[in-house]
Order: C-alpha cells, then sequence, then structure tokens
C-alpha cells in the first residue's frame, strides 16, 4: 500500500494539482511555464514537479537548458483513471480555470516573441 499512499500524497499538495491540471491540459510543459501559469518561483516548481516524477506521474525531458515535463501515467492504470476523475473533478473551476488562463495568455505572448525556454521572461 506505500505506492497508493505516495500516489494519494502527491495528490494532496495544492500547488502538485494545479501543475496536473496544466499538464493534462499540454502534451508537455517547461519549468518556466508552470512558474508563469501558477506565479511560483524555479526552486518551488522544479521540487513539486520531482516529487510527482518520483511517483511516476509525470516524465521529463531536457532541451539545452530547459526541463520540460509531461504527463506520465501508464494507460489503462488505475493512475490513469484517478487522474482523469482529478480533471473532471477540476473542470469548471473557477480556479482552475484562471490558472489554465494564465497559462494560455504566457504561451501566446512567448510565442509572439519567439521565445525558446524562457530566456526573455
Amino acid at each position: 500500500m506505500k505506492k497508493q499512499a505516495r500516489f494519494f500524497k502527491a495528490l494532496a499538495d495544492e500547488t502538485r494539482l494545479q501543475i496536473l491540471w496544466l499538464l493534462l491540459g499540454e502534451e508537455e510543459l517547461c519549468v518556466c511555464d508552470i512558474m508563469r501559469a501558477l506565479g511560483i518561483t524555479q526552486s518551488k516548481a522544479s521540487r513539486h514537479l520531482r516529487y510527482l516524477f518520483n511517483v511516476g506521474l509525470v516524465s521529463d525531458r531536457r532541451e539545452g537548458a530547459w526541463m520540460y515535463y509531461r504527463m506520465a501515467v501508464p494507460p489503462g492504470s488505475d493512475q490513469e483513471k484517478l487522474i482523469q476523475l482529478l480533471g473532471e473533478m477540476l473542470a469548471g473551476t473557477p480556479e482552475a480555470e484562471r490558472v489554465r488562463q494564465k497559462l494560455k495568455n504566457w504561451l501566446e505572448a512567448k510565442t509572439a516573441n519567439d521565445q525558446v525556454g524562457c530566456e526573455a521572461s
């Protein structure tokens, strides 16, 4: 039951829930994208992403100086079912929509400025 306890503990933090919510709506995100959407520091974002990585909920890849994260739950697994349920629970809540809108605004601005990574944050 330790594995299941770690999974639910990962969901018991508001910042980690917000990160998962953002990743559910995107193929992958750079750490800086998450920082901008949530208004948190790089160290806080990285700490929570590492926690989610260690539990197996996200995977990462490096591209130059930037780290990118994506959902990594196995298809058809109990984890996937619970993450889908989480997404359904959060969908339409004002805070969840606000966070997604902040991310959308940031990604649009980043694209408009032809930024790679977040060097001009």
